[in-house]
């Protein structure tokens, strides 16, 4: 057996590329907010709701997906910047991938949300460039999956726990789901949220608002 040590990180070079659009995104003052989560835990329905919370932001959103424009069209319908970005059957995106859809997207604005391929493997492996990681995690998806994917909540600033409004109709225990994360990452912000119903948004919103004055100054 032939054991090869490495002597150098895989992803420097996307380290790199994340670096570059990470300094270009502090010096004109937009936030990029990398959104990660399984396929339909409400990705595009917590960005619907917060693109109406929020008109006083200017907010542009790169739907990353495999196949179809479904999800660009429901958030350009709202009145926002959107861009449909294919990954052509990749699980996550990159920064060199982001950066691309980025200047594709061009204009200025105050928030721009990178909703990533829908999975917990993959993009939690790969900076994006962005400068804050948020993931969700839906009640129906169960209060295990910190346990089942850890580096998701590691790598993760915040943790949207959505569908509240279900939470009778599921055997989900939340304090023991915000536990189990907090013993990952100590650090992170912890938002349950109905985006359908409203409820639990606005202390997420006021996080978003806080945030963004803390990457402007």
């Amino acid at each position: 057996m032939r054991i090869i040590k490495l002597g150098a990180s895989i992803t420097a070079s996307n380290d790199k590329d994340a670096a570059a659009l990470r300094a270009r995104l502090k010096e004109s003052g937009t936030l990029l907010v990398n959104v990660m989560s399984s396929a339909g835990s409400g990705k595009t329905t917590l960005l619907s709701r917060l693109i109406c919370d929020l008109p006083d932001f200017d907010i542009g959103v790169m739907e990353a997906d495999i196949e179809s424009d479904v999800d660009a069209k429901t958030i350009e319908a709202l009145g926002a910047t959107a861009i449909q970005v294919h990954t052509g059957g990749m699980c996550h995106m990159d920064a060199g991938m982001t950066t691309a859809a980025f200047d594709e997207m061009g204009g200025t604005h105050d928030l721009v949300f990178l909703e990533n391929v829908g999975n917990l493997i993959c993009p939690a492996e790969y900076d994006t460039g962005a400068g804050c990681n948020l993931m969700i995690l839906s009640v129906p998806e169960g209060d295990d999956k910190p346990l089942k994917y850890p580096l998701m909540f590691r790598e993760s600033d915040v943790l949207v726990i959505t569908k509240t409004d279900a939470l009778d109709y599921f055997d989900f225990d939340m304090d023991r789901c915000i536990e189990r994360a907090r013993f990952l990452n100590p650090k992170i912000a912890v938002f349950p949220v109905s985006a359908k119903t409203g409820e639990g948004m606005q202390p997420l919103e006021a996080w978003l608002r806080e945030a963004l004055d803390k990457w402007r100054n």
